[in-house]
């Protein structure tokens, strides 16, 4: 099944700019982004942290480069991953990608955040963050906004974290990402969850 997502015969996701050439595309991208992530850091997007508040962080991150930002997306997605041999994490059927992220955001919503200690809050942060990046809602764009949004969750929460870091140390923590979520509906669990844990350490300790 061709990619509705990408230009005919290019393998180029299709956007506003009119970009056919993916290295173009990409520094375009990240310029628009890293505009947006500012003002976010600066002016948080106002919302009740459920499924709607999610994809309006998507739009407004993604607003300037695709036509379909915060909309959820229509096909199934395999990315192979060097660290795991060329396999693909298992994300979210399309059909269940709403009800995926209702649920998710729910269990972040009601754990008892005010009654644990600083080490039990950056690890219960690790698995929230890595349950909504599983779901990889969007044809792109999935890491940053969902390190976006859970960032902006547990600033509001009162516990500081640094942004930066995630944003400085990009690749690690997409990898960090793969590497927490390594199981699979065979049953097999290649899990390592310390990547991303430590990252998340220091981004509570640093702050």
């Amino acid at each position: 099944m061709r990619d509705p997502y990408l230009y005919e015969d290019i393998p180029v996701l299709k956007n506003k700019l009119g970009i056919t050439k993916q290295d173009l595309l990409d520094d375009a991208e990240a310029d628009y982004v890293v505009y947006r992530l500012k003002d976010l850091a600066i002016n948080p997007l106002p919302g009740d942290y459920h499924t709607d508040h999610f994809l309006k962080m998507h739009f407004l991150i993604f607003q300037d480069i695709f036509e379909w930002a915060g909309i959820p997306r229509t096909i199934s997605i395999y990315k192979e991953e060097d660290v795991l041999g060329g396999q693909s994490i298992e994300y979210s059927d399309p059909f269940d990608i709403v009800n995926d992220i209702h649920h998710v955001l729910k269990e972040m919503r009601e754990k008892k955040w005010f009654s644990m200690n600083q080490r039990e809050i950056a690890d219960e942060f690790c698995d929230s963050l890595a349950a909504l990046w599983r779901i990889h809602p969007f044809r792109e764009g999935n890491t940053r906004t969902t390190v976006t949004f859970c960032c902006q969750f547990i600033d509001e929460k009162g516990f500081k974290i640094n942004r930066k870091l995630f944003e400085q140390n990009a690749g690690y923590v997409r990898t960090a990402l793969v590497a927490y979520n390594a199981y699979f509906s065979d049953g097999s669990d290649f899990r390592k969850k310390e990547y991303l844990q430590r990252i998340v350490y220091d981004a509570f300790e640093k702050e």
